[in-house]
């Protein structure tokens, strides 16, 4: 009984915080008529709803191909295995972490308890990051291009965040190449730009937030001398990025489907969702919690109408409460099968690379 205690103590912010992301979707449900929904979920269409779950599934694969293609670059014997788990530790400590802050921290952990030195698997889930920022602005700047109107007209004051959003990271991505080029450049600017908040009173902490700041650009900087400069290497790992993005955004398009509610284009659909996750990013609890559940409707209802209850219910459940099952199973089977810092088949000739790099 005491261990229970303690592991509801040490996890009470996740329960916390799960219990209200249900708490949100059971009252918009409630706020629904039982009988249509009850209606709605008995005519789902099986074909779509499971490509809808298996859509998903081909993501969280994508996450461990993406992994392994990163790691095999510098351990060549690195297993396929071990980068799902890998990933799907990421996406369960993404999920119920703060601001989606646990996920890249408990990945280099878990790498390095299979055998990976630390220094390499920070460089790997930095330039992975990295990349996956780039595409996902870049992607988000092509939807605006097509689809930024519809949702301005249909969707009341909510554009601009997701502009916020592509500038914020886009600003990121910018200063990190600036550093890998000219780092003194980037000291002035980022130094200029804190003062200027600190005397608008925007920023309180000037020097820890210089610290801070200037700490990230540099992990990312050294993550690419780590990796080097494989084009081939970039390039696949980018195709897989786009492909796991757009399998991640066409859930809701297959959930639409399952409705039996027909009439509005994929791409559309998918820009939405594209549009959701942006937002979303910006809520401080695991998950989004709450922050998810309302964008989505007020995305959301313009497609699904009455339907936006029971079809919020269903993509949270796909896309975050399986992720979180999942990921705790992963888990529990790296830490069962991986238990040791070096594993046996590192331990072949060749492999030199285990013991030659430093982690000081």
């Amino acid at each position: 009984m005491s261990k229970v205690k303690h592991v509801i103590k040490k996890n009470l912010f996740v329960i916390i915080t799960l219990s209200i992301s249900l708490g949100l979707l059971i009252g918009f449900l409630m706020t629904q008529d039982q009988k249509s929904l009850q209606e709605i979920f008995a005519h789902l269409e099986p074909g779509w709803m499971f490509a809808a779950i298996f859509s998903m599934l081909l993501t969280w694969f994508l996450e461990g191909i993406c992994n392994w293609l990163l790691c095999h670059h510098l351990y060549p014997k690195w297993t396929l295995n071990r980068s799902i788990i890998v990933g799907m530790i990421g996406i369960l400590y993404n999920n119920i972490t703060p601001f989606s802050t646990g996920g890249q921290p408990m990945q280099i952990y878990s790498m390095h308890k299979m055998g990976m030195k630390t220094g390499k698997a920070g460089a790997i889930i930095a330039v992975k990051t990295l990349i996956y920022q780039c595409i996902m602005v870049f992607y988000s700047l092509i939807l605006m291009i097509f689809h930024l109107h519809f949702f301005q007209t249909t969707v009341s004051n909510l554009s601009f965040l997701t502009i916020f959003g592509v500038l914020t990271n886009g600003a990121f991505i910018l200063l990190v190449l600036l550093f890998s080029i000219y780092p003194p450049f980037v000291y002035r600017l980022i130094h200029g730009v804190l003062h200027l908040l600190e005397r608008i009173h925007v920023v309180h902490d000037f020097q820890a937030k210089y610290d801070d700041t200037v700490l990230k650009l540099k992990v990312f900087h050294d993550g690419i001398k780590t990796m080097g400069h494989s084009i081939k290497l970039y390039a696949c790992v980018c195709l897989v990025t786009v492909l796991q993005i757009t399998l991640n955004s066409v859930v809701t398009y297959f959930i639409f489907l399952s409705f039996g509610l027909r009439g509005t284009g994929m791409w559309v659909m998918i820009a939405a969702q594209v549009f959701v996750n942006m937002i979303a990013s910006f809520v401080p609890l695991p998950g989004a919690s709450g922050g998810a559940e309302i964008s989505f409707g007020m995305f959301f209802h313009i497609f699904f109408r009455d339907a936006t209850a029971p079809a919020m219910l269903i993509w949270r459940m796909i896309t975050y409460y399986f992720g979180i099952i999942l990921g705790c199973v992963f888990a529990s089977i790296g830490n069962h099968k991986y238990s040791t810092a070096i594993p046996d088949d590192f331990s072949g000739k060749g492999l030199s690379d285990l013991t030659d790099d430093s982690d000081e």
